[in-house]
Formats: C-alpha cells, structure tokens, sequence
C-alpha cells in the first residue's frame, strides 16, 4: 500500500531546504489572490513521511510569507493520520482544510463525496488561478486522483517499490568467489524468484559463517499490521502474475478459483509460500517490521538485498546520519515470473507498485478557497526539484530534467532513471471503493498464516472465501 510510516525529511536536503523551493517569480499574484483569505489559519493532516514533511518544513512557511496566510501540517503516523481525517470527513466537523489522500482510498472518498473538486473550484473561482498551475504538468500518477477528468487531490509524492541490493557484497571477490563455487555461476541481482531465493539463503548462510549481522533478504512481515497484507497482494502476488489482489472485479468479482478469480490460486500459493521463506531467512524484526523498519534495516546493512519504497532510496543512499550503507546501493526491477513483465507492457498487469498520494480538501472544510491557493503553490513545476532532492518522489514531469535532479540521480544510481523509464510497469492499487472493507475482512486471516496459525495453501483458501463473503455483503457480488 502506499501508506508509509516513513523517516523524517533526509538530512542530505537540509542544505536546499532554503533557497530551492523557490516559488514563481510573480509573487504580486500570491499576494493579491490571497489578500482575502489573509490571516486565515488552514490546517492539514498527514502521515510523517520525508515528502510530508518538507510540505510541513520548507512550501508551508513559504508559502505563510508570501500570502499571510498559515499552513499548519500535523504530521503522524499512517493508522492515526487515516483515523482523524476520515472520521472528520465523515463527521463533517470541518478540522481540518487538507488530507492526504491515499492512491488507494482515494476511490472509498470519492464514492462518498468526502472530497472538493479541484478543478472545478478554480474554474468557479478564476482569481484564485495561479498562472505557474496547471495540472496538465503532472505526471500520468495525478490520473489516479481525477474523476472524470476533474482533479480532486494535488499529487505530492510517487514513487516505485523496488528491488535494493548491496554493490559492495555482490561486488566483493571472495564473496562472489564463494557464491560461484556453490552455485556454479555469477553472483548478479536476480531477475527471478528461484535467483532471489538462492541469493538469499547464501547471504544468510555468510552472515552466520562469518558471525556478521547479515541476512538474505529483507521482509515486510509484521504480525498483525496492514503492511505485510500489502507487502503480499501489492508488491509480491504481481511479481508472479496475480494482478488486483486476485479480484476478477469484471466477472462478478471472484476472489477464489472456482468463481474466476485468482486470491487462491496456484500463482498466490506459491508467491505466498516464496515469501514466507524469505521472511524465515531475513533479519529476526522483520516479524515486526512495517514499511518504515524494513528501511531501517537495510540501510543499518542488515540485509544484502529487498523490496524496499523507493521514498526511502535517497537517504538510505546518501544520507551519512541515518544509513551505514551510503555509496553501496544497488537499485534493479523486482524478481518476476515468466510473461509478468509482458503483461505489464500490454497493461494486463503490471510488475509491483506504485506508490504515493495527493493532497486534497475536504468539502467540509471552512477554507476551501485558501486551501485551493495552496494545493496550487505546491503544484509548481517550480517548488519540485528542492523536494524531489529531499525525498526520491517526482509528480511533475518537468522536474526529471532540473540539473540538481539529474545530479542526485547519478548519485542513487539512477533511481529516477528507473522511475521515468520503467514506471509505467507498474501500478497503484486498484480502483476498489471496499478496499478498507476487504483488507478488513481478509487480513486476520493473513495473520493467522504468518504466526502460523494456518497453513498457506489452507489461509488463502479462507481468505479468498471470506472476500467474497465481504463483497456479497457489500452488494458487489450478486
């Protein structure tokens, strides 16, 4: 899912946090449009994630100088940030004036009309419309959050989950030696699952040889968080050809075999069983690890490869204060299947996902005109480079060519390379508006699987079972 609780904004970008995020030059137009709204306190929730908090940091003091008006961003974690801003919406209490917007929830707040049109607030409004906006700048990311073609949240991240891998032990000779006398070929980042699988036992096999703390592969595993859910049907089932969480939404949205679907399929099993053997010879936390620790463990060098967010590649990368693995990163597509990434070519699946979010404003809030002006200052082409720097995410297209985004990509490796060229392999969550209610439904299952409870073969059999179970109760399945 692209729910992080993520790191703080990376240190590497505290040099640029001044001076970079320079809005347009036309300050005359921000402090004519928002003279009415000046005073005006907006206040926005979001999960603590490096993007968010160069919102919070860097655009919303900007932004406070040039307008008069304030932008106070409450930045938490993911269940509590989700927490406040639905039941507010819900409540229509009006506290707060921006949330962001998951990729995945934001068809559950459309279908409930929870969120303000964007594009027809400045059309209804043209002296709010800033001419440094337009959100034809975006990268194809901002389609998931139109609506028949209307925008109803300002994208503010994106970003890949890939495959991480440590250059300096797989380019290491005795390592490599080691590995070529066992397996009989070259140590290389693995393009399939059997590979991976096979990098991993050595790696662990070397770390308790050579009483290092190192193991094969990281694993976003905890026992009883949504992150592991999310690590298996978003970033693991694709990768062997199971697409949408295994849901066939357009035959009468099967989720087990019999009825079309693939949540128990022959595929699921095996990619369930695959990552369970991953999660057994990786670091001992990642029992407990959500998406914010299986960062930490790789860049503390506990894991010589892994499915990590890209939002973290930067500071694992580059940022001396937080990651021991600075300079020995090595970024590649996730393992796949065979035919999976032509599926993804042709747009009948695609390899893992894409990640991200948008700020977007609620209809009950009390400052939707105010609120508009900032959703657009962060919209700049302008304001994007400072931020993509600060945090590896990019939802403009321009900001691939700034030369200080082009330098910072030969330094990760080229991360954005990767993101430009390859991201249309992958994708966001599916357009389900009962996505809570399905992973609700599902996940104690999944638990059940992961503590042991229950076999794989037998927990997806359930699961798949109870999903269906949910979607009748939901009015989808007839």
């Amino acid at each position: 899912m692209n729910v992080r609780m993520k790191l703080g904004v990376a240190a590497i970008a505290v040099g640029l946090m001044s001076g970079t995020a320079l809005a347009d030059s036309n300050d005359d137009f921000w402090a004519k449009a928002a003279e009415p709204y000046k005073g005006v306190v907006l206040h926005g929730v979001t999960e603590s994630t490096p993007p968010s908090n160069y919102i919070k940091d860097v655009l919303a003091p900007e932004f406070e100088k040039k307008t008069g008006i304030k932008v106070e961003i409450e930045t938490t974690s993911w269940d509590q940030m989700y927490d406040k801003a639905i039941k507010d919406m819900e409540a229509g209490t009006g506290i707060y004036d921006m949330v962001y917007i998951e990729q995945d929830i934001i068809y559950s707040y459309l279908a409930r009309n929870f969120l303000v049109d964007i594009t027809k607030e400045l059309k209804d409004n043209p002296s709010l419309k800033a001419p440094t906006y337009d959100d034809a700048n975006f990268t194809t990311f901002a389609d998931y959050f139109k609506q028949k073609d209307d925008l109803y949240g300002v994208p503010m991240e994106a970003f890949i989950k890939i495959y991480l891998y440590r250059k300096d032990l797989f380019d290491d000779p005795e390592i490599k030696a080691a590995f070529k006398k066992q397996t009989g070929h070259d140590l290389a980042p693995a393009t399939t699952h059997e590979q991976y699988t096979e990098i991993a036992d050595f790696f662990t096999k070397w770390g308790k040889d050579h009483d290092m703390q190192l193991w094969g592969s990281t694993a976003q595993a905890h026992t009883g968080h949504p992150a592991s859910w999310y690590e298996f049907f978003e970033s693991v089932a694709p990768t062997f050809g199971v697409y949408n969480w295994g849901i066939n939404a357009s035959d009468n949205y099967g989720a087990t075999v019999e009825h079309g679907g693939q949540m128990n399929s022959d595929k699921a099993k095996a990619a369930l069983k695959w990552w369970l053997h991953l999660r057994d010879v990786a670091p001992p936390e990642s029992v407990q690890s959500t998406w914010s620790e299986v960062a930490t463990t790789f860049a503390a060098g506990r894991a010589a490869q892994g499915l990590v967010y890209g939002e973290n590649a930067a500071w694992i990368q580059a940022d001396e204060s937080k990651s021991k693995v600075v300079g020995k990163v090595g970024f590649a597509l996730p393992p796949l299947s065979p035919g999976v990434k032509e599926d993804a070519e042709s747009r009948k699946g695609y390899i893992g996902y894409y990640d991200g979010g948008a700020f977007g404003i609620p209809v009950s809030s009390k400052n939707k005109e105010a609120s508009a002006l900032f959703l657009e200052y962060i919209g700049q082409d302008s304001v994007q480079p400072g931020w993509a720097i600060a945090a590896p995410r990019i939802t403009n297209k321009a900001t691939y060519d700034d030369p200080q985004v082009k330098d910072m990509d030969k330094k990760l490796g080229g991360y954005y390379t990767m993101l430009k060229d390859d991201g249309h392999l992958f994708a966001g969550a599916p357009p389900y508006p009962f996505h809570a209610q399905v992973r609700e439904a599902t996940a104690p299952i999944f638990y059940k699987i992961l503590t042991g409870e229950l076999g794989a073969d037998e927990g997806l059999d359930q699961m798949a079972a109870k999903a269906e179970e949910e979607l009748t109760t939901l009015g989808y399945r007839k």
